[in-house]
């Protein structure tokens, strides 16, 4: 089958789009404030080998902890954005603001498995009212230049999972658990920043409507949306599956094949998830300019030849390898979202929510799945296993062209 021209494939924008001007400083602050939230919530995995090691953890249960805080974020994401979709309240990222702060104390002071899955719990309940409703703000605030929005709110969070391991290491790993609650300042901040958020938000309103842009103008049938946003799903499942491998295990990986300590392992993440980060933000505006299709196609299927050499490298490669790796893979998420929310129009919210929904369960599951592997067939076995999972990028040559705007 012949590929398409990229340009083609590139949902056209509302007309309506432009009913509000391109606002940086509000994108920016949303970007900020998914740094931290991000941030707070990349503290859980870092400090897996401790609590690991603390509580006689197994793998099993490592995974568990990161599917409770997966799906706790997962299942709530859709109904927040469905819910703001025709009921905005600006109070919605402020109060789940206050959900974070509280797990993360928790996290600092627990003493017991349930009582850190009640924690991880509070977190994820604080994440799944943050994605959706951030980015409809990111969103409002694009100007119609939606893929830059999308990707500068992404690469926000991705910046700040990058930064969680090494603030992780710096502070908590040669302290202990009880360093956890300094993580709390961040949510304060944010907190703060949040409200001053949801200010401007509420000024903003009368520029928000339900049915703007619910007329589709994209040509497709409601069942090649449908099957659309299936092929979508499965290509957020094959990216999420092999970078759950990552977020959760990569240390254990490492520290294993190469026998690093806990320090320079959490160094070796945090250049993967800087490279995320660099991905992300080059995605968005990438997409706005050649089409979303064409960075989804190379960004899922054009990591499958490193993932699957990344089992058999050595050190240096492995750190070579992982940094291209997360490039090429971050490319690809705010491609997705914005091309979904456009096939979609009017639930920009409920879209956003289920796609960062689908990003932390089929995280939170891949973990849990993940941990069983590991420990009955070992931690490398996961990884080889793992690296066919970019080849599932094959389905987006069933993604839909679409009609250009006229």
């Amino acid at each position: 089958m012949a590929v398409s021209n990229p340009a083609s494939n590139a949902i056209p924008a509302s007309p309506s789009s432009t009913s509000s001007p391109l606002v940086m400083r509000i994108i920016g602050a949303v970007a900020l404030a998914h740094l931290i939230n991000d941030l707070i919530q990349a503290v859980l995995p870092s400090i897996y080998p401790m609590l690991k090691e603390n509580y006689g953890l197994s793998f099993t249960q490592v995974g568990l902890i990161t599917l409770t805080f997966q799906i706790t974020a997962s299942l709530l994401q859709p109904w927040v954005g469905y819910y703001t979709d025709r009921h905005p309240n600006p109070l919605v990222l402020p109060l789940g603001s206050i959900c974070t702060l509280i797990g993360i104390l928790m996290l600092s002071m627990v003493g017991s498995f349930p009582l850190i899955l009640l924690a991880s719990a509070l977190i994820g309940i604080g994440s799944s009212t943050f994605h959706p409703e951030a980015s409809r703000i990111a969103r409002l605030a694009s100007g119609g230049r939606f893929g830059l929005a999308q990707s500068t709110f992404q690469v926000g969070g991705n910046t700040g999972s990058a930064f969680g391991p090494l603030l992780a290491a710096a502070i908590i790993i040669p302290f202990g658990q009880g360093h956890v609650a300094w993580f709390g300042l961040f949510a304060l901040f944010s907190l703060g920043l949040l409200y001053a958020i949801s200010r401007w938000y509420r000024s903003h309103l009368s520029l928000f409507k339900l049915k703007q842009g619910q007329a589709a103008n994209h040509g497709l049938s409601k069942g090649r949306v449908t099957m659309a946003l299936g092929i979508l799903a499965f290509l957020v499942f094959s990216k999420f599956f092999y970078m759950s491998s990552i977020t959760s295990y990569f240390t254990f990986y490492l520290i294993e094949k190469f026998d690093l300590s806990v320090a320079q392992s959490q160094l070796q993440l945090f250049l993967f998830l800087g490279a995320v980060a660099a991905g992300t933000f080059f995605g968005g505006p990438i997409g706005d300019k050649i089409g979303r299709k064409a960075v989804i196609w190379f960004s899922i299927l054009g990591a499958a030849p490193f993932t699957l050499a990344l089992p058999y490298a050595d050190l240096f490669w492995t750190s070579v390898l992982s940094v291209i790796i997360g490039f090429i893979l971050a490319s690809a998420f705010s491609a997705i979202v914005v091309y979904a929310q456009e096939l979609v129009p009017g639930n920009v919210g409920m879209i956003a929510g289920i796609f960062f929904g689908l990003m932390f369960g089929f995280g939170g599951i891949g973990a849990a799945l993940l941990g069983y592997l590991a420990d009955s067939h070992g931690i490398l076995f996961v990884y080889t296993l793992c690296s066919f999972l970019p080849l599932l990028g094959l389905l987006a040559i069933f993604l839909p062209r679409t009609k250009k705007a006229l």
